[in-house]
């Protein structure tokens, strides 16, 4: 049995493992105050182009969005957010658990736009309802599709004409990133969003993500919320010498762009042998329609989500590729599906 299910099924890429386990013995400090997460930080800040962000190392993506997004908000704000957002739908309230509604807004590809921002604003015109203050947006997102750059500046410029902060989720960045259609740079991200964050648990590393806070309003004691949500690790330095390896070079967008070769590669053999998709996601994450029959018939060799139902035949699943998808099992499931004569 062979997993898309996901792209955290393996561990660690083997360069991160010999780091932690060569640094084993040494006493550092501890929080985040180690001088492997410093030199993470830093190598961080030169990725990005700017020494004026805020950087800090937490365990997941679930708990940095909630994290973060409740040090953001006052007790009476909420977020807007696309009806398939992460928050919405697969974070089992925590957002909401900390006092904060989120406002769904119903989106065909994934992507919120300054019409379905303007709409939540338009809903919520007093105090005797929330008041919307953040936009949270994933790239990619849920279904794999990416905010392209031209797509952000008008998000970005909505959202300070209006006053919002724009917070991206970043969980699978370096997919959207090493995109062949992606045109953002990280530079670009910390100028056009007030905070984001860059997905290790997902991109090689066994657990962590990099929340970049560039808006100086919100940086004021984060550290404090970080404790209080339980996200400042004692032993800090297990997320330091993760991110130090992947940006002391190019190994975390070669990670990604392995993930991506093998999604393209996917994507390219199930269009050739006739199968339609329900959406087009250039990341890690595609969605082929298929027979149901041919959904039980694979299943029995490999291992994926079946996503949503297209008609009472059909479903769309989802496959998902990660940093050591191994070509031959690509290969195999390409072959298992070119085999059968079903197509729609």
């Amino acid at each position: 049995m062979y997993s898309f299910k996901n792209d955290y099924s393996e561990g660690a890429h083997p360069r991160i493992l010999n780091a932690l386990m060569e640094s084993n013995f040494e006493q550092v400090e501890g929080y985040g105050e180690d001088c492997y997460t410093q030199k993470a930080i830093e190598l961080l800040k030169q990725s990005i182009g700017r020494n004026d962000v805020d950087i800090h190392l937490l365990p997941g993506g679930t708990q940095t969005n909630f994290t973060a997004i409740s040090a953001f908000l006052r007790p009476h704000e909420a977020v807007i957010a696309a009806n398939t957002g992460h928050i919405f739908v697969h974070e089992t309230g925590a957002v909401e658990a900390t006092g904060h509604k989120i406002i769904s807004m119903e989106v065909g590809d994934g992507k919120l736009n300054s019409s379905h921002i303007k709409a939540a604003l338009d809903l919520h015109t007093d105090e005797h309802m929330v008041k919307p203050k953040l936009v949270y947006i994933s790239n990619p997102t849920e279904i794999g599709t990416i905010y392209h750059k031209d797509e952000l500046e008008q998000l970005s410029i909505f959202c300070q004409e209006k006053k919002l902060f724009l917070f991206m989720d970043g969980a699978r960045l370096g997919s959207a990133l090493c995109s062949v259609e992606n045109d953002l740079e990280l530079s670009d991200l910390a100028l056009l969003v007030d905070a984001f964050y860059v997905g290790g648990t997902k991109n090689g590393a066994l657990i962590g993500e990099a929340l970049v806070i560039c808006r100086d309003s919100l940086k004021e004691d984060f550290r404090f919320h970080m404790k209080q949500k339980g996200a400042l690790l004692a032993k800090g330095r297990l997320l330091g010498i993760q991110f130090q390896e992947l940006f002391r070079d190019n190994l975390y967008f070669d990670l990604a762009k392995h993930a991506n070769k093998m999604a393209s590669l996917l994507r390219d053999e199930i269009r050739k042998a006739g199968f339609k998709f329900l959406v087009h996601s250039p990341s890690n994450q595609i969605f082929p329609i298929l027979s149901n029959r041919l959904i039980t018939e694979l299943q029995k060799n490999y291992s994926f989500l079946v996503w949503s139902e297209v008609d009472a035949d059909h479903s769309a699943v989802r496959l998902v590729t990660s940093w050591a998808t191994k070509e031959d099992a690509v290969l195999g499931f390409i072959e298992e599906l070119s085999s059968s004569p079903d197509h729609f």
